[in-house]
């Protein structure tokens, strides 16, 4: 028997759909919303007349059983599917290992410090760090036990932006420096065509790094843009503007009477992260 499947209201995050069969037999899947408003046929046995499964897969996950009716033609003509606001209710920290990690994907943890300083303007050297970071262990309570983690030394944020009002360093990508291995280490700086590697060290408990200059090519251009991805991030870097290429006599230091350090981890769901406060050690320009 083929029956008429017609979805008729439905959230802007639902689907794609499976549809099932009362014995939950898969009849299709992977039904975009859009399909599913415009009327689909499956077919089902005289066994599964009874009602079908309606899964809705991705970000908002959920299934509704629906009886299966006889309907005339005219009133099935007469379904118009409408958007409806509505929301998922999610559990949130049952898993005492995740972190940034929301609807079936990472977010980004973005911290950004700002500086001021006095009257001269001053010269940035290095950043330096105070954080605590932790590994959480496997826990059977399903909630965070605070007495179940390790405090790690060889993760961290993964990126860092620093910048003042006409200069910036673009995107610079931080991985831990290599140990005893003198040839890994000296391979650093890389540069990318749309970042820098550096790398960092933990000292004296302090996360620090160097090894920034400033890359904006143009002056008369801005030094971010804004972010098309999400609504939560206020700015992306404008890379248009931004130069990685080897510089071998013009590495021009930031020099400002005001800093920004942005430093952001995405590539990491397992990473805990408890900032405490950070110094940018530097030097007065006299000019």
């Amino acid at each position: 028997m083929n029956i008429v499947i017609k979805l008729t209201a439905s959230g802007p995050n639902l689907g794609p759909f499976d549809i099932l069969s009362e014995n939950r037999r898969v009849l299709r899947s992977g039904v975009s919303r859009i399909e599913l408003s415009d009327g689909i046929t499956v077919t089902v046995t005289a066994k599964e007349d009874n009602f079908i499964i309606l899964k809705s897969n991705g970000n908002c996950a959920i299934e509704k059983v629906i009886q299966i009716e006889d309907i005339s033609t005219s009133d099935y003509d007469n379904l118009n599917y409408s958007q409806i606001v509505t929301g998922c209710l999610w559990t949130h920290l049952k898993n005492p290992q995740i972190y940034n990690y929301y609807y079936g994907k990472i977010e980004p943890y973005i911290i950004e410090y700002p500086f001021s300083y006095s009257y001269n303007d001053e010269l940035l050297q290095n950043v330096k760090d105070y954080s605590k970071v932790y590994k959480y262990l496997p826990s059977d309570v399903g909630s965070f036990d605070t007495n179940s983690k390790i405090q790690i030394d060889n993760k961290w944020f993964n990126k860092a932006v620093l910048y003042n009002g006409q200069q910036s360093t673009g995107l610079l990508k931080l991985v831990p420096k290599p140990e005893n291995n003198l040839s890994a280490y000296m391979q650093y700086p890389i540069l990318n065509t749309d970042s820098k590697t550096i790398t960092f060290s933990k000292s004296d408990n302090f996360y620090q790094y160097n090894t920034f200059w400033a890359l904006q090519v143009d002056d008369e251009l801005p030094l971010f843009n804004s972010s098309c991805e999400s609504l939560s991030i206020d700015k992306v870097i404008n890379q248009s503007n931004m130069d990685y290429g080897n510089r071998s006599f013009k590495k021009a230091t930031l020099r400002a009477k005001n800093l920004k350090v942005r430093h952001i981890l995405d590539d990491s769901s397992t990473t805990h992260i408890i900032s405490q406060f950070i110094v940018t050690p530097s030097q007065i320009s006299y000019k």
